[in-house]
């Protein structure tokens, strides 16, 4: 396999390189942070990409974003995403055009050096590799999505307000509607939410539990 790995943590990064080019691999380039990988890619034509999730300069999202640009305009490229984080909405839009050639590993759950190898020479021959917590996660966050899809858009407008810790009367105030029309939605949403009256939990506490999953 010919392998671009974007890593920001240099040990890892270098015992990556390493463990593959002790089996036979030829790592064409190592990066630090996940701006040039597309061009990289485009320039050095890799059979796959090792890319973590959060990178220099924010440490947020910057490899997943990275990632999913290269499926767009390099599909033929295979992606391993290797973090410590699910990023359940990027890892479901990466998956969205088809999990071929697509791996995502979590660090601390890889426990043997030849299953990682193993995994990245399926995803560099469009195979896929997926770590059971992250399809997990990724099916729970398409079951939040799909129970936050009963609410209509007005409903989800107030629960996004909810979120930021509104009382019913200022979200009145921002969407210019009366109290009593905003306490009907929240009650919808309750409803929908199937969050009944509860004397042990706080109703609108999991309600925005539930957006923000």
């Amino acid at each position: 396999m010919r392998v671009v790995i974007a890593e920001d943590n240099a040990i890892l990064r270098d015992g990556l390189a390493g463990l593959l080019t002790d089996r036979g691999h030829e790592v064409v380039e190592m990066i630090s942070d996940a701006t040039d990988l597309v061009d990289i890619v485009a320039s050095l034509r890799p059979d796959v990409a090792v890319v973590d999730v959060r990178m220099p300069p924010t440490h947020t999202d910057e490899g997943l974003v990275a990632a999913l640009a290269l499926r767009r305009r390099h599909p033929e490229t295979g992606v391993l995403v290797f973090s410590q984080w699910v990023e359940t909405r990027y890892a479901t839009e990466l998956l969205a055009a088809g999990a071929a050639g697509v791996g995502y590993l979590l660090k601390d759950r890889v426990a043997d050096v030849g299953e990682f190898v193993d995994a990245l020479q399926r995803v560099a021959t469009g195979g896929t590799a997926l770590d059971p917590e992250v399809v997990s996660q990724l099916i729970g966050a398409g079951r939040r999505q799909q129970v936050l899809d009963r609410l209509t858009p007005r409903e989800r407008e107030v629960l996004e307000l909810m979120a930021q810790g509104l009382s019913n009367s200022a979200i009145a105030a921002t969407l210019t509607v009366t109290e009593r029309a905003v306490e009907k939605h929240v009650g919808n949403i309750f409803v929908k939410l199937d969050l009944p009256p509860s004397d042990t939990h706080h109703r609108r506490v999991l309600a925005v539990l539930r957006l923000r999953g």
